[in-house]
C-alpha cells in the first residue's frame, strides 16, 4: 500500500505570469490537481472546453468565472465550490493578484462510476 500525504495551502510556487497545476493524484477517469492562480485570467475570447467533467474548491484567494449561458457570473471565495459539466464552455475572468488562489480541481469523465 503507498500512502501519500501533503497540504494544499504550504509549499506554493512563487507568482508569476502563469498558472501553475501540481498533479495531486491520477487513475483511469479521474485526475485531482492543485492549481495555484496568481492575477491570471483567461485570454481574450478563450473558452475551456473540457471534455470531463470538472469539480473545484477554492481554498484561498478569490476568482470570478463565467459559464457560457449562465445567467450570472460566478464569483468565489474560500469554501466555494462549483460543477462544470463536461462541455460547459468556461473563463476565468479574474483571481486574486493580492494573494494567492489554491484551487482544488478534480476532473472526471462523464457519469464515471468514481467509487469503484
Amino acid at each position: 500500500m503507498q500512502i501519500a500525504s501533503g497540504n494544499l495551502l504550504t509549499g506554493l510556487p512563487p507568482a508569476g505570469p502563469e498558472e501553475v497545476f501540481e498533479l495531486l493524484h491520477q487513475r483511469a477517469g479521474l485526475t485531482i490537481e492543485r492549481i495555484v492562480s496568481s492575477g491570471q485570467a483567461s485570454p481574450p475570447g478563450f473558452w475551456y472546453d473540457n471534455p470531463q467533467e470538472e469539480w473545484v474548491l477554492l481554498l484561498s484567494g478569490s476568482a470570478c468565472l463565467t459559464l457560457e449561458g449562465a445567467a450570472a457570473e460566478q464569483v468565489m471565495q474560500p469554501g466555494a465550490w462549483l460543477h462544470i459539466p463536461a462541455h460547459c464552455r468556461h473563463r476565468i475572468e479574474w483571481t486574486d493578484g493580492a494573494q494567492p488562489t489554491i484551487w482544488l480541481a478534480i476532473h472526471h469523465a462523464p457519469g464515471a462510476d468514481l467509487a469503484a
